[in-house]
């Protein structure tokens, strides 16, 4: 078994090297000089070295040859496509979704030799399709891999190559239904159907998150509550998952009827990933469980580190790009510290109280998962839960028992309806229980850690070196009590430290990155104010930015949230925001603006409570050592005209925010009021050519200018609004280059 480990993990260590670290161009000349040192092992070294000398060098080979083809022959042609409009005949591979211009769908193309799939963009109609459909339409091709210029590895870690943009009318060729082999894909729709006429409302979408990985039902909140409480991983089917459908297999047929139960349980968990979608992490708890299964039926013992390999092995070798998946990646990781870390640990423990032992022993099972997620989490997430021990802790049993009996539920909900929805309260409880429990915990002051402060990544870096030096010493265990003690006392520092940058200066103001998008920290003596919290890129969470940065500094409640307008890119990230944070008040412009975002606003701050101040005349709010101005709405016709202004002034230091307004907008402002000469001018818009105008920057004359961008299709900053200040000699900075922009007033 181990010489399958030792060939399954030499291949995926080429196929994540060729992903991560080796330039194409190097691939194939070092598969040549593996295959070189193969034969020189093969000649040189003694029979128990050359063994497994052939067998790493030689898979190492194959890995960066096989990296080699599966580009050339499945990516490149699909890339070939890019930047053209295509006719195409697509199949739906699962039912489309929903988007805010119309629907998307996972799709094969058909009829042009092409491998892999693609993401098709098309319009809402395509929600009325079942997989198995097929449609003609013409559509803008786009590499997936490469979006505005930036390299992403989203969509290839799926096998999806293509995304597609709908340029014309979509003709179905197809309207006899799913084909037999998206019956998973169809049974699961059913599922979801029954799902939602068994529970109540207000748990539903984490049941049907719990038992079949689908979590586009959830509220903000609660989403916000699972993933700050470190057990959102509950709602991502997992090994955690196929192991309760196991267990529920054992309890109904009897763990001692080996051959019935493998008979059963191997088809069943194989039909149920498929149902989930066949992520990594559902992959390799399935693969690893029928290993499990199988042994003792070919007489062999089962063997953890192998049956881990082998399923890595497995998807890489169906598609090389699943390596940079952070799904694969975070499942492997936790399942290879749960099999090295924690039966090292869980053997330390001496005690025979049962109570003590079932804790320690959970504490043991969450340091081993977390022993190499951790970094990934800190770079993926930019978090680190500390509470998550506690919260697993507390979860995972009533986790286990809820989709068991919500298993139990939705199997009935599909024979006698009635008697499901009564037996449904039992997991509606346990439903109820974790999101109560998730709640509370997140309330707990520094909870999470955020990489927000700088100092975090150090201290992890710390951690793990000292660790490392303590396993490398291999003598005396009292080196490990030490180095726990030592990384408690410098995590305590950290987290001081990280409350630092707010501790001298009459005023801080901190344009964060949010990329396409604006979200500006105001501070003085113990007042904390943000300036609007959005972003248009859908892979930057605003609210989290913003609550992240606040928290990493100490600060746990905004006494103002001042929205400028009510355009997504300035207040999409507020929910997440008030989830995570207590706002006192919080500042909207006054207008007759009828938007649904108007009224979702409205609705948030009803709900957590929050007085509302209307702006329709000028405002002076108290703020420290400093003083906050907000001006009311002064243009017309558009949402961008009809935002607020806001002035702060700290001392002789002005800083004057204008939202999106344009440069009409901009000469009522200066004629209407006595604007200071100010210090630091956040650029209109974005750095749009229609915002930031001459005749402002004579007025204000500032010395320094912070432009919030991202990536974009607009062309912001644009050389028009760029020239301007160039010609006015201003200092100009910018998130997508500099990240967070932090000035001190001393």
């Amino acid at each position: 078994m181990r010489t399958l480990a030792t060939v399954c993990l030499a291949f995926s260590a080429g196929i994540f090297a060729a992903q991560y670290v080796l330039p194409q161009q190097w691939l194939l000349p070092l598969a040549a000089v593996c295959g070189v040192l193969a034969l020189a092992a093969q000649l040189a070294l003694k029979e128990k070295k050359r063994l497994r000398a052939v067998l790493i060098l030689s898979s190492l080979a194959l890995s960066l040859v096989y990296n080699t083809a599966y580009a050339a022959l499945v990516q490149a042609p699909n890339q070939a496509l890019s930047g053209t409009v295509e006719t195409m005949t697509l199949e739906l591979c699962d039912y489309a979704q929903e988007t805010a211009q119309g629907a998307k769908a996972e799709v094969r193309i058909l009829g042009r030799g092409l491998h892999g799939k693609a993401i098709y963009y098309g319009t809402e109609s395509l929600l009325a399709y079942v997989p198995g459909q097929r449609v003609t339409v013409s559509v803008y091709c786009n590499d997936a891999s490469r979006i505005n210029e930036s390299d992403v590895t989203t969509f290839t870690a799926r096998g999806c190559y293509l995304l597609l943009y709908n340029r014309g009318e979509e003709t179905c060729r197809e309207e006899t239904g799913a084909a037999w082999h998206y019956f998973p894909q169809e049974l699961a729709h059913r599922t979801k159907h029954v799902i939602s006429s068994v529970f109540p409302e207000r748990t539903e979408p984490f049941l049907r998150a719990i038992l079949l990985g689908d979590r586009s039902g959830f509220c903000e909140e609660d989403e916000v509550y699972l993933s700050e409480a470190g057990i959102y991983h509950i709602t991502a089917v997992s090994g955690l998952h196929c192991a309760f459908l196991l267990s529920l297999l054992k309890f109904l047929i009897g763990a001692h009827r080996r051959k019935l139960l493998s008979a059963i349980a191997i088809p069943v968990l194989c039909f149920y990933a498929l149902m989930v979608g066949a992520s990594p992490s559902v992959v390799r708890a399935c693969v690893m469980l029928i290993l499990v299964l199988l042994a003792p039926l070919f007489e062999r013992e089962s063997d953890a580190p192998t049956s881990l390999s082998f399923a890595l092995f497995l998807i890489l070798l169906q598609n090389p790009f699943a390596a940079a998946s952070v799904s694969l990646q975070l499942s492997f990781g936790a399942m290879a510290g749960i099999l090295w870390l924690t039966p090292k640990l869980y053997a330390a423990i001496h005690t025979k109280r049962k109570a003590l032992r079932f804790v320690l022993a959970s504490f043991a099972a969450t340091a081993g998962a977390l022993v190499f997620t951790l970094p990934l989490n800190a770079y993926y997430f930019n978090s680190f839960v500390l509470i998550s021990p506690i919260s697993n802790l507390l979860c995972i049993w009533a986790a286990s028992a809820t989709f068991a009996l919500g298993f139990a539920c939705t199997l009935l909900g599909f024979l006698f309806l009635p008697l499901a929805q009564l037996l449904a309260y039992l997991p509606h409880l346990g439903a109820l229980y974790i999101l109560t429990v998730s709640k509370l915990l997140t309330k707990l002051p520094y909870h999470a850690l955020y990489f927000s402060n700088d100092y975090l990544k150090y201290w992890l870096f710390y951690v793990y070196a000292m660790f490392g030096a303590c396993y490398a010493a291999k003598k005396g265990k009292r080196r490990y009590l030490a180095a726990s003690v030592l990384s408690a006392a410098a995590l305590v520092l950290t987290v001081y430290l990280g409350t630092l940058p707010f501790a001298d200066g009459s005023l801080h103001v901190v344009a964060l990155d949010v990329g396409q998008g604006q979200s500006v920290v105001l501070h003085s003596d113990g007042k904390t104010a943000l300036v609007d919290c959005g972003s248009s890129n859908t892979f930057v969470s605003a609210g989290d930015a913003a609550a992240d940065y606040l928290q990493s500094a100490g600060e746990q409640e905004l006494d103002y949230l001042i929205l400028s307008h009510y355009h997504a890119d300035h207040i999409n990230g507020v929910e997440t925001l008030l989830s995570r944070m207590a706002v006192d008040t919080l500042v909207l412009p006054d207008t007759e603006d009828a938007s649904d975002q108007k009224h979702e606003i409205l609705q948030l701050a009803a709900k957590y409570r929050i007085h509302v101040l209307s702006v329709s005349e000028t405002q002076r709010l108290s703020f420290g050592e400093a003083a906050l101005t907000v001006y009311p709405p002064l243009g017309k016709g558009s949402t961008n005209e009809e935002g607020l202004t806001v002035l702060c002034t700290a001392g002789t230091f002005d800083v004057l925010l204008t939202g999106d307004m344009d440069s009409d907008t901009e000469t009522l402002l200066i004629d209407s009021y006595d604007l200071p000469d100010i210090e630091m001018l956040m650029v209109g818009h974005h750095g749009s050519r229609y915002a930031t105008s001459t005749e402002l920057l004579e007025a204000v004359t500032p010395e320094i200018a912070v432009i919030s961008v991202g990536s974009n299709s607009y062309g912001h900053p644009t050389d028009a609004a760029l020239y301007r200040l160039s010609d006015e000699d201003i200092s100009v900075y910018r998130t997508d280059l500099q990240g967070n922009i932090h000035i001190t007033v001393n």
